[in-house]
């Protein structure tokens, strides 16, 4: 599969700079998590994992513990997870999640997007088969063996480990994302993460080129500008 993960996410921190952009990402995802799972991230490894990503993209300690505090409370705002996929700029397949507290204005924002970049929004299950739902963790070291020795051991359901330039890349299908970081963190100790998620690899490229590009950029910059968007994913390729 190669590490091709790493540019097939369009992420709301890579695709615009407008920070608040960012910490309202985080802290509406941090909200949810706490409010569902407990606000104990020791017992909330969802919480955890989200909570860490933050730091690593230099959320403020405030943002995060407003966001605890909220869901301490009890109160606030519903938000439920909503997936739309369709067809993007040049042919490509987009897989656009959100958390919303109003379905009917979310689908009719991200719609509206797929509408001005000449593109179209496709029915539930339109494009998804066509990624593969992996948790990704990458972390330095070059004995794939030993990691997958001790992943099989721990009864993990692995889909691929790959060792490139001293770092090793674990693929797992979701579900199996925290047997596995458990596994890892008992071989390895207070390991440090490059890479930490839950993401959508696409199974096949689609190169985007000419007038295509322009297109692209801006449709993921309107999406970027939906409030209720929190990730994008897609297999478009550049081609300058």
């Amino acid at each position: 599969m190669g590490r091709a993960y790493q540019n097939r996410k369009a992420s709301i921190a890579k695709t615009s700079d407008a920070k608040a952009k960012v910490y309202s990402k985080y802290g509406r995802e941090i909200y949810v998590s706490a409010k569902n799972g407990g606000v104990d991230p020791n017992g909330n490894l969802a919480l955890r994992r989200l909570i860490d990503n933050a730091k690593k993209d230099q959320v403020p300690a405030h943002v995060i513990e407003k966001a605890l505090d909220k869901a301490k409370g009890g109160a606030g705002e519903d938000f439920l997870p909503a997936r739309y996929e369709g067809f993007g700029p040049g042919g490509c397949n987009v897989i656009v999640d959100c958390l919303t507290d109003n379905n009917t204005r979310t689908f009719n924002d991200v719609r509206l997007c797929f509408t001005k970049a000449k593109s179209k929004i496709g029915a539930p299950g339109a494009v998804a088969h066509m990624f593969d739902h992996r948790a990704v963790l990458v972390f330095k070291g070059d004995d794939e063996d030993k990691i997958l020795g001790a992943l099989l051991e721990a009864d993990v359901d692995v889909s691929d480990v790959e060792s490139e330039n001293d770092m090793i890349t674990v693929l797992t299908p979701p579900a199996e994302y925290y047997k596995a970081k458990t596994a890892l963190t008992d071989l390895l100790g207070d390991i440090e993460f490059e890479v930490d998620e839950i993401t959508f690899i696409p199974q096949t490229d689609c190169p985007i080129s000419g007038d295509d590009i322009a297109m692209f950029e801006k449709f993921l910059n309107m999406l970027n500008d939906c409030d209720d968007v929190q990730d994008v994913y897609h297999n478009a390729i550049i081609q300058e």
